[in-house]
């Protein structure tokens, strides 16, 4: 039997095991568990240790909110990272740094979507990062630092930098990525001054234009806290157990709607909590910063469905009841003011009320906070590469959020590849699953993915299709709307009884609210 990969890192020794020809190691520690005395504060990096520690099993999962959130776990380490290399014992490869963030509220690096073996098949050092979310990662709370979800993925970019040369990588070629949530997180750690030093290029897959301002956010925790009949501070949700706090979340983002006097477009949007503007970890929104000359651009590979909002209207089961009404209430709320809902009406004057409210959300929430960073990151000086996912789900209908995530990593046969994809993938999708691994590996290897960079001439941007393209921006009428509108800070509302009461997504009893990948 052949020797198992050991590897010797800044903290100890870890031993892992030989899959598919590669070294892989699990369950690593780049912080000590964020519990107990260390419950809500800044990581605090892993102790080190005496003897071979084994790196076979999966850390356990942070507790998690939502309705894609995974079985809550017994284990309370939850700030791992998981390494899988081509070859632990040479030097200089490139290394993807996943983040795994979903909807800021649930995801973990042993779902099997996320399998590396693919990208690591292809020459790349693939890291997995687990961190706190939900109310442990980005509840405001006083006696708290903020966004303590991106202050651990911090973490794990330092643990990168002290330890990946050790597994085959090279940590001045380190590339951060991630989807929804993570790419959001990525989107943040641009503004970072902490994180930027650690990475060369980013990813980001469907970014969510979603922060909030420490007032909003403070209304939020108060809310949590009092259906838990304590004070809002982390002295007193201390004394909640983790996944009890993260079970009371999943219930207040399931009741938003009846906060959407108080909290606006919050209350329509499935999440309660978010990165906030505190000042401090964050000073700013990623969009603000790299067009204000406050944050460097990169090389920067970003990327959007064309049907983002087709998961959540069929996982609600709502598609197919869309009203008129609906449709302009969603328009009111998140289109550009004061003539975005108009301009939609007119851009799309043959689009029935289910259309409509469709392409501004998915506008709204991840197709123009995509475009728009990649604008603004050639603005800041770097090179952006912009792409539209337009293979359709057989199973969503429509190019739906998520969809690329298993087709990036190659894990069609996964069980959310399956739910997407259908239990046999098509060979159209077979074939964009191997064009966009090509885009990935050539760019964290090279900083171009095999097509040409976005500029704000010529807008060029690759289709990924049956028939792959490379042609101006396809969504025109919607980044004509949205030109020069980045996205802001959700605030509260003023005088909320003056409000009207909106509600573009009417959930079903029980539904628990969007699903967030």
């Amino acid at each position: 039997m052949p020797e198992q990969p050991r590897v010797r890192t800044a903290e100890g020794y870890v031993e892992g095991r030989r899959r598919q020809g590669h070294a892989v190691f699990r369950g690593i520690p780049y912080a000590q568990p964020p519990v107990g005395a260390l419950r809500f504060a800044a990581p605090v990096p892993a102790r080190p240790w005496e003897g071979v520690r084994p790196a076979v099993a999966f850390g356990p999962a942070a507790p998690q909110s939502g309705p894609t959130r995974a079985d809550p776990s017994d284990g309370t380490g939850w700030l791992t990272l998981d390494v899988s290399t081509p070859d632990p014992g040479g030097g200089g490869l490139p290394v993807l740094v996943w983040i795994i963030c979903g909807g800021y509220m649930a995801g973990d690096s042993g779902d099997p979507m996320y399998d590396p073996a693919v990208l690591t098949g292809a020459g790349l050092v693939v890291v997995s990062v687990n961190c706190r979310m939900g109310a442990e990662g980005f509840a405001l709370l006083d006696g708290a630092p903020a966004n303590r979800g991106l202050l651990d993925q911090v973490a794990a970019l330092e643990w990168v930098r002290r330890n990946i040369a050790r597994f085959g990588g090279d940590p001045e070629l380190v590339t951060v990525a991630g989807q929804s949530g993570g790419a959001g997180s990525v989107a943040a750690l641009l503004t970072m001054a902490s994180a930027r030093a650690l990475f060369r290029r980013a990813i980001t897959h469907s970014v969510p234009g979603l922060h909030c301002v420490p007032a909003l956010a403070e209304q939020v925790t108060a809310t949590l806290a009092d259906r838990l009949g304590v004070a809002p501070t982390a002295s007193a949700l201390a004394g909640i157990a983790p996944q009890r706090l993260a079970d009371e979340l999943t219930g207040l983002c399931v009741d938003l709607p009846q906060y959407r006097e108080r909290w606006g477009r919050l209350a329509h949007l499935g999440i309660a909590v978010c990165p906030v503007i505190d000042g401090d970890v964050l000073t700013e929104t990623p969009w603000t910063a790299l067009t204000g000359g406050r944050a460097a651009g990169v090389d920067l590979l970003v990327g959007h469905t064309r049907d983002e909002f087709r998961l959540f209207s069929v996982a609600t089961g709502l598609r197919g009841t869309f009203t008129a009404q609906d449709a302009d209430t969603a328009l009111d709320l998140f289109a550009p003011a004061p003539d975005g809902p108009d301009a939609y009406r007119a851009a799309h004057p043959h689009a029935d009320p289910e259309e409509l409210l469709e392409t501004v959300f998915s506008d709204a929430t991840f197709r123009m906070p995509s475009l728009l960073l990649a604008e603004a990151n050639t603005a800041a000086g770097g090179n952006s590469f912009l792409f539209e996912l337009r293979l359709g789900s057989p199973t969503i209908g429509g190019a739906c959020h998520s969809l690329d995530v298993p087709l990036a990593f190659g894990t069609m046969e996964s069980p959310t590849g399956r739910q997407l994809l259908g239990d046999e993938a098509a060979s159209e999708a077979v074939e964009v699953s191997r064009e966009l691994q090509r885009g990935w590996v050539r760019f964290v290897s090279t900083g171009s993915p095999g097509w040409a960079a976005y500029d704000p001439g010529r807008q060029l941007t690759r289709v990924l299709a049956a028939e792959p393209r490379t042609v101006p921006y396809p969504e025109q009428a919607s980044r004509r709307i949205w030109q020069g509108v980045p996205p802001c800070p959700l605030r509260p509302r003023l005088n909320p009884a003056r409000q009207p009461h909106p509600n573009p997504v009417r959930r079903r009893r029980g539904s628990g609210g969007s699903r967030w990948r």
